[in-house]
């Protein structure tokens, strides 16, 4: 513990954001971050645990406690403290194939179980991890390294996103010849075009796509594997298939009027949102304008948060967010304790830059569509919205909802965006490589495994486990490849943890 007293004389200091109402003008990352020197001091509040709990990535009550990729966080945050930036950078990706997403995108499992955060502010780990990958990018020792010795094997990895690279960037150090088939144009996956650019942009997925490639790592695109490309070529053409397609199916909000035009799933949102940016500075107007609109987003969670930035950065009329379950606590309540995950209401970048657009939170809590209102046209109007009661069922136990009397009410909208969730892979895929699901949808495979009913098929990241985070997904792909490469090899030196 290179500074003993650290967590007690400095306080935790991270960078600046950009103000919402000027960040609102644009669609780059609106976060500054502190000097070398200042960076090392929040280095030095870490108090090396003896049990780090910032690096368990345990569950407790069925929330993840701690970083699942195991990161060794109080080994680099002390090595950020005394300026030794390469072996911390070593350290890191240890643990972690892209510290540069998940130190953009990541919610800091690490912060909250932290244990300077028990009784005063968490170690500013998620701002340490950024600093330590762009270190390495400024001084060149990310740059790539391949591998020196090759064995011939090739592995198809069917996805591009977190867990897809993951899974392809172990096995091509472990010397293996991998190709990686994305259906989109651009690689990346859910990076790509479901996390909008303010978030992370995407010239630094580009860029360590980039080295992945100088590596020898090969990336296909616009191959939709199961529809343009059938799945019995690829089991000839490879020895092994790790099937990396993500929870693809959005959760559908079934009410009368649904057939109305304005209503659209997140993903599809986002998405033409990013790739017009991307392919034209939004001149070629293939994205769905909210300028001058009312606009509805169904969804409480990361997904409906992103939207509403999207749509304010569009010039949006209003905003509203409505959210089925009650708002959550501004502190730990008794039953959650920590190094539980602190169930207390968070205020993300866009519902920030909506209270200071337009003077309020723009989140409605406990509160379900009853009815989508369209004109004779067909074009959505308003949605008709319903309180929700909750109470605890006696004989289960459980909450139920049920809807407040009297509560109905109409509120304008143009548009409607659907942010409820994910319902698990996509069938198509499924059944081209005649893999067997579970009942919610996911690629069915042992417990602690990634093989399928399929000779040489595995299966990761969300396709597997159902919607979750970058970083279990990134953890997914480590742990996939490590058990590809046993059934290559025999056996495997592939680092999980």
């Amino acid at each position: 513990m290179g500074k003993p007293t650290g967590f007690i004389e400095y306080e935790r200091q991270t960078g600046d954001a950009e103000t919402p109402k000027s960040r609102l003008k644009h669609f780059n990352e609106f976060h500054t971050y502190l000097p070398e020197e200042k960076q090392k001091q929040q280095g030095a509040r870490c108090m090396e645990c003896g049990v780090p709990f910032c690096q368990a990535g345990m569950m407790i009550c069925g929330m993840a406690s701690g970083c699942p990729l195991h990161n060794l966080i109080p080994e680099w945050n002390d090595l950020v403290y005394m300026g030794n930036w390469k072996e911390a950078y070593n350290r890191l990706k240890k643990t972690n194939n892209f510290p540069e997403f998940t130190s953009r995108v990541c919610p800091a499992l690490c912060e909250a179980a932290c244990t300077c955060g028990l009784n005063g502010d968490p170690v500013a780990t998620k701002e340490n991890e950024h600093a330590i990958i762009e270190k390495a990018y400024e001084e060149g020792y990310a740059k790539a390294k391949p591998p020196k010795v090759r064995t011939g094997k090739k592995v198809a990895v069917i996805g591009s996103g977190p867990s897809g690279l993951a899974c392809a960037d172990q096995l091509n150090k472990r010397g293996h010849l991998v190709t990686v088939f994305e259906r989109n144009d651009r690689v990346g996956g859910l990076l790509m075009y479901g996390i909008p650019n303010m978030k992370l942009e995407k010239h630094i997925i580009d860029r360590k796509v980039r080295i992945m490639e100088e590596e020898g790592v090969i990336f296909v695109t616009g191959a939709d594997i199961g529809k343009d490309v059938k799945a019995s070529r690829i089991l000839a053409d490879f020895d092994r298939v790790v099937l990396c397609c993500g929870s693809s199916n959005p959760r559908d909000i079934k009410a009368p009027g649904r057939d109305a035009k304005g209503i659209y799933f997140a993903v599809d949102f986002l998405t033409a949102n990013t790739k017009s940016l991307l392919d034209s500075d939004f001149k070629d107007k293939k994205y769905i304008d909210t300028k001058g609109k009312n606009v509805v987003i169904i969804g409480g969670g990361d997904t409906g948060n992103d939207c509403v930035g999207t749509a304010l950065r569009h010039g949006a009329k209003s905003v509203t967010q409505l959210e089925m379950m009650p708002k959550a606590p501004d502190k730990r309540a008794s039953d959650n304790p920590w190094p539980e995950w602190p169930k207390v209401l968070k205020t993300d970048y866009g519902q920030e830059e909506a209270i200071a657009l337009f003077g309020h939170d723009p989140r409605i809590y406990e509160t379900t569509v009853k009815e989508f209102i369209k004109d004779k046209n067909g074009n959505l109007t308003g949605v008709k919205i319903v309180g929700l009661n909750w109470e605890k069922d006696g004989e289960t136990g459980r909450m139920k909802m049920s809807e407040a009397e009297g509560s109905e009410r109409v509120i304008p909208a143009e548009i409607v965006l659907i942010a409820a969730g994910f319902l698990g892979s996509q069938k198509y895929v499924t059944d081209a490589f005649k893999v067997e699901v579970n009942e919610r949808t996911n690629v069915k495979t042992g417990t602690g495994a990634y093989k399928t009913n399929v000779d040489n098929v595995f299966a990761a990241g969300d396709m597997h486990r159902g919607q979750s985070l970058v970083v279990w997904a990134i953890r997914e792909g480590r742990e996939a490849a490590r058990e590809v490469d046993e059934s290559l090899m025999g056996y495997s030196n592939l680092n999980v943890q």
